[in-house]
């Protein structure tokens, strides 16, 4: 493993209501992405790519059954895509594996002509971002 840089974020855990829902949708994405699965457990797993890792977690000590990224939290997750090709072939599996694309009519510049991204939501409500590295020149 690498040595973390100062200031670095060292791991995201997100408590989930489902385990095997967030293994199919959240726990593919990573490994698409690149995650390898570090740990295993009852009731989580923990993903890592580089020094960083992801934890999900179905934690008994949950308020909720749904995330709701519109409340005091964290919203969304967003994650560097090598490119706009990668960003729209993971866009198409994403749905396949139980996401859905926000904000279809402006995909994908959602976040502006200059951001190449796709915004996906998972049916728990947890949104993430692929944003390509190398993104198109607009004319």
């Amino acid at each position: 493993m690498n040595r973390p840089a100062h200031g670095e974020l060292h791991h995201v855990e997100i408590w989930v209501p489902d385990l095997d829902r967030a293994l199919a949708s959240l726990g593919w994405l990573l490994q698409a992405l690149g995650y390898t699965v570090s740990q295993s457990w009852d009731t989580g797993r923990s993903w890592l790519l580089g020094p960083t890792y992801l934890v999900l977690e179905q934690s008994p000590a949950l308020t909720a059954d749904r995330h709701d990224r519109r409340r005091p939290g964290l919203n969304h997750l967003a994650f560097h895509v090598e490119d706009a090709t990668t960003v729209e072939m993971l866009t198409v599996d994403a749905t396949q594996h139980g996401w859905s694309l926000m904000f279809p009519e402006l995909h994908p510049h959602a976040g502006g002509k200059q951001h190449y991204a796709a915004y996906l939501e998972n049916t728990d409500g947890f949104e993430v971002e692929l944003v390509a590295i190398n993104t198109p020149q607009l004319n």
